[in-house]
């Protein structure tokens, strides 16, 4: 899987979701699976007409990993 692999995949029927520790006031990351890929479209819920984020599952679970650990990701 290459970066344009990520990028051609239509997020027109994504479903969209948010962590539960998030409140109510739309400032909060958004995920959706990309269901031919192993990989998730990340948005900005403030603005979800602008472009998403995509990344594989693997390089979103360190990234999740790393959050929860209160480190950051080495690149």
């Amino acid at each position: 899987m290459n970066v344009t692999d990520l990028y051609n995949v239509s997020l027109d029927d994504a479903s969209w979701r948010k962590s539960s520790y998030t409140a109510n006031n739309d400032q909060c990351v958004e995920i959706a699976e990309l269901g031919a890929l192993p990989a998730v479209a990340v948005r900005d819920s403030k603005n979800p007409h602008l472009p998403a984020s995509r990344v594989s599952q693997a390089a979103w679970r360190q990234f999740i990993a790393a959050a929860k650990a209160g480190g950051h990701v080495q690149a």
